[in-house]
């Protein structure tokens, strides 16, 4: 197809020299030559380049994750913030209908900030990345956030994200642990056309690379002459779209521009001149074509479901036919359950809504881009509208100033506040049937409201700030932004810091321990947790074998934002879903080792356990997927799990990291079975797990099973590969605070 030779892949390692890749020929690859490893070596604490503990330079944190990890670092002996740790509000900026949960966790975060020492950034001042890049970036820094999409790598900071325990760990003076990763270079070469923006050069990239996993766990770093061809803000549009390639972490060459960047913002101490050195040795190359990038279209339900927007319209009703299927596939075929091919009336396709938001699309040169294109002309008065979300009340006031903001309302389209809803599904849902053009980050099945077991879903479709312009020009006609004719903006930025220094509390070294946490109805404490037993009988409350399976589909964004504080509260949705049965059999299989640890092992729990002894032979609930854990960091898509009696993950493979992390950080063991496809498990077998804790105690990467089905047992192997010392003594401990508790 058209615009497939824009990336390349060169799978082997190369070497790295004169501006050119070539195979080694002899001598010992130059790993510490890359930027990613001199970075890495000054954050490790091992001693020992091969297995890495890293101590970070600062953290950050939303409102759907930092109030768990607050209480999760002060169960676990946390007395002050021993780091600067930046507490942001973007996710749960929205009230509760009939309540004040949502402001109650922003009460708590102020005050958490001022016991502990953290900065507190209140609701609708920046969306977290946004805030984290015009503060706290540095080059050769490194940043870690309870958020997937922490990347910081155009500013030269290289940035992490995980799920919240990892953050607790740096809390408690621990360190992120980690075997040295490989590093991938990103090759960039020649100039984007206009038209041509950061959302395409990423869905691009994504489109090659996601589905081989070519940069999986790996830290992707950015080198060639292309760079210097493009704006800052173009270059973090791209690198904040690597987490949908399942990267690492991410890490450009820096430049005068890089420079010009931190003198605008008053951190120019921070700036430092960063390249490979002539011979770096990289484990394989994406080179990527900037000239022959076309403008993209990226389908449900995933950003490398990428096309050219050419290439789509070409073939727009088999395309969408395609996603309905998928759409039936994922959600079953419900009656009703609206369709995409209506969108294609007279060979064109027409959209219902465009929305440029977040750390992705709303920057200030996305947005006077699109302003540009629309130059005041109005969108329409039918069907379709748009939304433009600034990333920060700065940028907000840049585009006033400057009369940006005044057009586009004059156009028809809505200015909101800096918020992060529409890339997780809370705000500009729209009407069922609803096909939305989004640059934001992500496309994921529900991440625009839907219900499908109400018949009620909608799409969305990602796509670059400029194409969306061009498409709200014309009315909701899809069209690509290289077919417009419009003048290049004036992007001249002045940043104006008395908005953060008027509103931001700047806690950071100065906690006040004898200050008290304010605590809302709706936040509680985590359950108790218990050590792992000798022995487990575990119950298989949900089999998913669909190729991928995303944490919004273990746990649900939108809707539960207002309970990400309550632990048993937000439980009651976890794969609700994918899997509507799977809370009531995890709460039934609970409720038996509630019993057994009671001591009441009446008739019930003995036909649970069968032979197995009661008193030493612990009863629980895992969840089988074939590559679970792909999206978010959200640490509860595994807590959730837990605090339903959760013991266990078995999977073919995870599909990030931090999803792992997140299960062995709650006490659950991410046990990988091969053949996973063909097993055959099903909702109801048993998995009888004999001495599990002292496998687990003796380091053994793999333990012998039995396969419980209509009562007849057969072997399984579980294995448990690369487990640390430490995700092996969190395991046994029962969870990361019991963990911390026992020091």
């Amino acid at each position: 197809m058209e615009g497939r030779n824009m990336v390349n892949l060169i799978a082997e390692g190369r070497v790295y020299r004169g501006g050119a890749f070539e195979p080694l020929k002899e001598g010992k690859p130059a790993r510490e030559k890359t930027m990613a490893y001199r970075i890495l070596e000054k954050h490790n604490t091992s001693g020992n380049m091969d297995e890495l503990k890293i101590k970070f330079d600062a953290m950050a944190s939303h409102d759907i994750t930092y109030v768990g990890i607050v209480q999760t670092a002060r169960a676990s002996g946390m007395e002050a913030f021993p780091l600067p740790y930046v507490l942001t509000n973007c996710h749960n900026s929205l009230c509760a209908v009939g309540g004040t949960i949502n402001e109650d966790d922003h009460v708590f975060g102020l005050s958490a900030a001022r016991k502990y020492g953290g900065i507190f950034v209140p609701p609708h001042q920046a969306v977290i990345h946004q805030y984290m890049r015009e503060r706290m970036a540095g080059c050769g820094y490194m940043l870690l956030g309870s958020d997937s999409h922490t990347r910081y790598g155009a500013f030269g900071t290289m940035g992490v994200g995980e799920g919240g325990p990892e953050l607790v760990k740096q809390l408690c003076r621990k360190t992120y642990d980690i075997a040295y990763p490989p590093v991938i270079a990103v090759y960039l070469s020649g100039k984007p056309q206009k038209g041509v923006g950061p959302q395409d050069v990423a869905l691009a990239i994504i489109r090659a690379v996601f589905k081989n996993g070519f940069v999986k766990n790996k830290v992707m770093e950015f080198v060639g002459p292309g760079i210097g061809n493009l704006t800052m803000d173009f270059r973090s549009g791209i690198d904040v779209m690597t987490t949908e390639t399942t990267c690492l972490s991410s890490i450009w060459e820096t430049d005068e521009q890089t420079r010009g960047w931190y003198q605008t913002h008053g951190l120019e101490e921070r700036y430092a001149k960063l390249s490979p050195e002539e011979g770096a040795y990289y484990d394989g190359v994406v080179m990527v074509d900037l000239d022959k990038v076309r403008p993209m279209i990226a389908l449900p339900f995933h950003p490398s479901n990428a096309y050219t927007i050419e290439e789509f319209k070409a073939n727009a009703q088999d395309l969408l036919r395609g996603v309905e299927k998928e759409a039936e596939g994922i959600f079953g075929k419900a009656e009703g359950l609206p369709g995409l091919v209506q969108k294609v009336q007279g060979g064109e396709v027409y959209v219902d809504q465009g929305v440029v938001a977040g750390c992705s699309g709303g920057t200030y040169e996305n947005v006077m881009t699109v302003n540009a294109i629309l130059r005041g002309r109005p969108i329409g008065q039918g069907v379709f509208n748009l939304s433009v979300y600034p990333a920060s009340q700065p940028q907000f006031m840049a585009l006033l100033k400057s009369g940006a903001a005044a057009q586009l309302m004059e156009s028809g389209a809505i200015l909101r506040s800096a918020f992060c809803g529409p890339c997780f599904g809370a705000g500009d849902v729209p009407a069922n049937g609803g096909l939305s053009i989004r640059h934001t980050t992500r496309n994921f099945p529900n991440r625009e409201g839907s219900k499908p077991s109400g018949n009620q879903m909608a799409y969305v479709a990602l796509m670059d700030a400029r194409s969306i312009a061009a498409t709200a020009l014309n009315g909701g006609k899809l069209t690509a932004a290289t077919d417009v004719d419009y003048d290049a903006p004036d992007l001249s930025y002045t940043y104006d810091a008395s908005i953060y220094d008027n509103r931001v509390y700047q806690g950071w070294g100065h906690a006040h321990p004898e200050e008290e946490l304010v605590f809302g109805p709706n936040i509680t404490d985590w359950p108790e947790q218990i050590a792992l037993p000798e022995n487990l009988m575990l119950e298989v409350a949900s089999a998913i074998y669909d190729p991928v399976t995303t944490t919004d589909e273990l746990i649900p964004s939108g809707e539960t934002s207002s309970y990400r504080s309550n632990p048993l509260g937000l439980a009651e949705f976890a794969l609700s879903r994918k899997d509507p049965g799977y809370v009531g059999r995890a709460k039934a299989v609970k409720a038996l080792e509630l019993k057994r640890r009671k001591g009441e092992a009446d008739g019930e729990v003995k036909a649970f356990l069968g032979d197995a002894a009661p008193e030493n032979t612990g009863i629980g609930s895992l969840v089988f997927a074939l590559k679970p854990g792909d999206g978010s960091a959200r640490e509860q898509a595994a807590s959730c799990q837990r605090v339903l009696g959760g013991c266990a993950n078995i999977a073919g493979e995870y599909a990030t990291k931090r999803y792992r992390s997140n299960v062995v950080n709650w006490g659950m063991l991410p046990f990988i079975l091969d053949g996973a496809s063909e097993s055959g498990i099903a909702v109801g077998d048993k998995i009888y797990l004999p001495g599990i804790r002292e496998a687990l105690q003796d380091g053994k990467d793999a333990v012998q099973a039995e396969l419980i089905r209509d009562g007849q047992r057969s072997p399984i192997t579980l294995k448990l590969p690369a487990m640390t010392e430490d995700e092996r003594d969190i395991i046994l401990a029962g969870c990361l605070i019991n963990y911390y508790g026992q020091e």
